[in-house]
Order: C-alpha cells, then structure tokens, then sequence
C-alpha cells in the first residue's frame, strides 16, 4: 500500500431464519483484498439451519464472532452485535446483502486515511458513505454527496452504504422503539446532536437485496419519519422541505426510482444532478 495507516473494520450480520443467504455474504466478506477486518455475526436463534454453513470457515483463520441469542428485532439485533466490536468503523451487511467486489474495503480504507488527513478539520467522529446497486431493480443508487437539511429530511445513505466510526454506534444506539426508521433517527442524531461530518465516496458499496421491512410497512414508515423529523428539525425547516417535495412531484419521483422500467433513467438524472452539484 502507498499510504501508512490501516483502519480495522466491524462488520456485522445480522440474520434470522435467513435461508441459506448467509454463505454469500460472509464470501463476499472473506474475498476481500483488505484482511484488517473481523466478522460479526448475529443471529436471533434461527431454525432453518442459518448457520449450518459456518463450519466452512472453521480452522481457515478468519476472524468471526458469532452470538446467538433472543433480540426483540433486528434494531435490538444490530445494538448487541455493536458491543461484540473492536474495529474503529462498524458496517452493517444484512443477510441478502454483499460487497460490490474484493476492492471495496481498501478502497474505503484509503479514502478514512486521506479524510482523516484532509478533508476534515479536527477530531472525528463521521461517517463515509458510497453507492449501493439495487436488486429489486437492477439499478445503481447514487447516495447524495452533500449532506445538508434537505437532503437529511429527504433520504439519507441507507446503511449498507454507511462506515461509522464505533462510538457513534456505542453513545447512541438505535432507538428500538422506532420499528422502521431506527437508523433514520440515528443518523439525525449524529448530524444533527454529535456533529458529526460525512464525507461521500463516489464507488459501489454493496449489492443490497432491496424488499425489506421497511419497503413492506410504508404507513410505519411515514408516521416514524414524522415524528422523527420533527425531533430534530424546526417548524420553518419542515414547512420548507415539504414545500419544495411537494412542487418537485416527490409521489411521482419516488414510483419512478421503485420502478424497473424507469428506475435506470431516474437514477442516472439524479447522479447526473449530484455529479454537477458536487
């Protein structure tokens, strides 16, 4: 490598049930070019034979932990799996889910080395994010590079695009009493309460199986993203920020993004927007 420092990475999986799902994100995992990491595996008692395929790795020196006990969802699930860590950034993968390709960890590493060095001013904490490639659609979906209000009221990067340094996870967990937007409210409270700053890289993250359940409980969502919202942000910046969903067609825009037929032209005019933006 041409640079000096390597971050240790958590990645956690989270699993219940999963239907032979497991063995392909591990080994998108275990193909990675970068080894500074461990393997964080949760599992909420599954009886299906989720973790059947662990044997695999066993004697093959390949750092994985794994913790199988009651949870009272997956937000409790990810909470537990957090204290299990000792990497400097945690990583959430879900059973479904896999690393774009073997360089996604290297290259994450040497952007935390050139951020840490350069673009932040100042201690952490923040969280490095990237793209994620749909399967319910087949398309690449560009997470926004410029964090500011709106774009936290609108959509922020899901979490299998996100590196957060561990103490954001370990101050604050996910508040499980949010069912679908726990990782909404969480990362609100880390721009918004810890300050922390966010740096976009522009390079496919994960291969994210799409269809969960929060794609399913659409009304949940709504209520949470309400109540959520207005926890952190002022009357005036709500008002504004519906105002300008509501002028720009948001409905239509949103069926558009869901759609296999539209979702590609979509998301190419929104990288595009992005791309001049940043």
């Amino acid at each position: 490598m041409d640079f000096i420092e390597e971050y240790r990475f958590s990645i956690i999986i989270v699993c219940f049930n999963a239907n032979g799902k497991l063995k392909k994100t591990i080994d998108s995992i275990i193909s990675q070019d970068y080894k500074n990491y461990q393997i964080v595996i949760k599992d909420g008692g599954s009886e299906d034979g989720t973790l059947d395929c662990l044997s695999e790795y066993e004697g093959k020196n390949i750092d994985i932990k794994v913790e199988v006990s009651p949870d009272q969802g997956i937000y409790d699930a990810m909470n537990q799996a957090v204290s299990l860590c000792d990497g400097d950034y945690i990583y959430f993968l879900n059973t479904g889910d896999y690393f774009e390709n073997p360089k996604v960890l290297a290259t994450v590493n040497k952007e935390l080395y050139l951020v840490n060095g350069t673009h932040f001013e100042g201690p952490p904490p923040h969280i490095v994010y990237g793209n994620i490639l749909d399967r319910t659609t087949g398309k690449v979906v560009m997470s926004n590079p410029k964090i500011n209000g709106f774009a936290l009221y609108r959509n922020v990067p899901c979490h299998q695009a996100c590196f957060y340094q561990k103490r954001l996870l370990t101050e604050h967990p996910f508040n499980t009493e949010y069912k679908v937007r726990a990782d909404y409210e969480h990362f609100l409270w880390c721009c918004y309460e810890k300050k922390a700053k966010t740096y976009h890289v522009d390079k496919l993250i994960a291969d994210y199986e799409g269809g969960g359940y929060s794609a399913v409980n659409v009304k949940i969502s709504k209520a949470e993203h309400k109540i959520i919202t207005e926890k952190y942000m002022s009357s005036g910046e709500l008002f504004k920020y519906r105002m300008i969903l509501a002028l720009t067609l948001s409905p239509l825009r949103t069926k558009m993004a869901e759609s296999k037929l539209t979702a590609g032209f979509y998301n190419g005019l929104k990288s595009l927007i992005y791309k001049l933006r940043k």
